[in-house]
């Protein structure tokens, strides 16, 4: 009889594992047959199996779209690490077609129930300030932050808010920083500096001293960009007291970033430094302070530099202090023409965005359209959507329909951001 009865258990349970592994291949095949298998595929959403509901969030990543929105959000809350990694990434790529590509759910291994991913280090990635992200997105990622099955998850869903500009997770984000987990914190940071909220800066000054060095490296970047002054004195301890280069290096780039008349002998000792990111720095201080006095110097600098990085923070500096000359050696005509060169065109770009601001830079910079390289019009594009105003418009529209189309593209992507900029 106890025989009998543990054969039709076991057989019970191999019926159950083989009914699984069939609904995992329905839901598998439904993935190709586009949007309108999404209904059918909200049944696997639910299912009880584990196997299942990973085939049914790839599918749904397969799919993509907003229509894949709704049961994504879903899985969000799903108790598996997978099928919460694989639901992030997936709405991340609703929002940012192709991210699914490169997103952490591609480099995921399981190891019985657990999992672990593999972080890169470039995170550069955002959506255009165009793009509207549903506020439940926010909300479920936002709760991911807080209480995510494991550290990968958690981490994953703030690098996700951080693409999709989440403001309203900052919250999320901020009680994350007091998590000691030192990816999910830095994630949280790194967030933080895309979402660019001045009024987060305050709630993340005590990780300006914090003892793992990337998360400090982080908080003083993130400090830098949300130009938090109140912290100007916290910035320069860390770098009085920085532990190693890197640190030295992150401090003085935030301090920078805030251009505090206070720093002018900092920057000035800094200007003649033997290491090129110093320098470089140094002239970025200047730049914002804006003394006419520093002028001649950097001036003097800028011809006798040999090195790219410092030479362009120098060229940056000059024209933010009034040298708006385009001929062929001036600093204005070398940040354009550098943005032609890969290993150095994002700082061009930084530069050139923030110069932008100032009317009268720009107004130096549109002559210089018509005789622009290619990759010179697709950089300038991104600024004008940036930094741009209403004068921006009139050439941004004559770049959309230049004969090159990627040019014309750009143009028509960034004029999209610039009125969405635009009261």
């Amino acid at each position: 009889m106890k025989l009998t009865i543990t054969f039709a258990i076991l057989a019970s349970l191999a019926f159950a594992q083989q009914d699984a592994k069939q609904r995992a291949r329905a839901a598998r095949e439904l993935g190709k047959q586009g949007e309108d298998a999404i209904p059918k595929l909200l049944a696997y959403v639910n299912d009880a199996d584990i196997s299942v509901r990973i085939e049914a969030v790839k599918a749904l990543d397969e799919i993509g779209g907003p229509k894949t929105v709704d049961p994504l959000v879903k899985l969000c809350s799903d108790p598996d690490p997978e099928v919460e990694i694989r639901a992030t990434d997936g709405l991340v790529n609703v929002y940012l077609p192709g991210y699914i590509k490169t997103g952490v759910s591609g480099s995921l291994q399981r190891i019985g129930t657990s999992i672990k991913a593999k972080f890169s280090d470039t995170n550069s990635q955002v959506i255009d300030a165009y793009v509207e992200v549903r506020p439940e997105v926010i909300a479920a990622l936002g709760k991911m932050v807080r209480t995510g099955p494991g550290i990968d998850v958690r981490a994953n869903a703030a690098r996700a808010i951080g693409i999709l500009r989440g403001r309203a997770a900052i919250p999320d984000l901020i009680e994350a920083l007091h998590s000691k987990q030192d990816s999910v914190m830095f994630e949280s940071l790194t967030a933080i500096e895309k979402i660019r909220d001045p009024s987060a800066a305050p709630r993340i000054a005590f990780l300006l001293r914090d003892l793992e060095e990337k998360i400090q490296i982080a908080a003083l970047s993130t400090t830098g960009i949300l130009l938090n002054r109140d912290a100007a004195p916290d910035v320069r301890d860390a770098l009085q007291h920085a532990r190693s280069i890197r640190v030295r290096r992150a401090a003085l780039t935030a301090l920078a970033m805030l251009g505090v008349p206070a720093d002018h002998a900092i920057f000035l000792g800094y200007l003649s430094d033997k290491d090129d990111s110093l320098r470089a720095a140094a002239a970025e201080g200047l730049a914002r302070i804006r003394n006419p006095i520093d002028r001649p110097t950097l001036d003097g600098y800028f011809k006798s530099e040999h090195r790219m990085g410092p030479r362009l923070a120098d060229a940056f500096a000059l024209v933010s202090l009034g040298n708006l000359d385009t001929g062929e050696f001036s600093p204005l005509r070398y940040l354009v023409n550098t943005l032609n060169v890969r290993s150095y065109q994002g700082v061009a770009l930084a530069y050139v965005t923030e110069l932008a601001r100032d009317q009268k830079i720009r107004l130096a910079i549109y002559p210089m359209l018509p005789g622009a390289t290619r990759d010179e019009k697709i950089q300038l594009c991104t600024v004008f959507a940036r930094s741009g105003e209403k004068d921006s418009e009139t050439y941004l529209q004559t770049l959309s329909v230049d004969p090159d189309k990627d040019v014309a593209q750009e143009a028509i992507r960034s004029l999209r951001t610039l009125r969405a900029r635009l009261p």
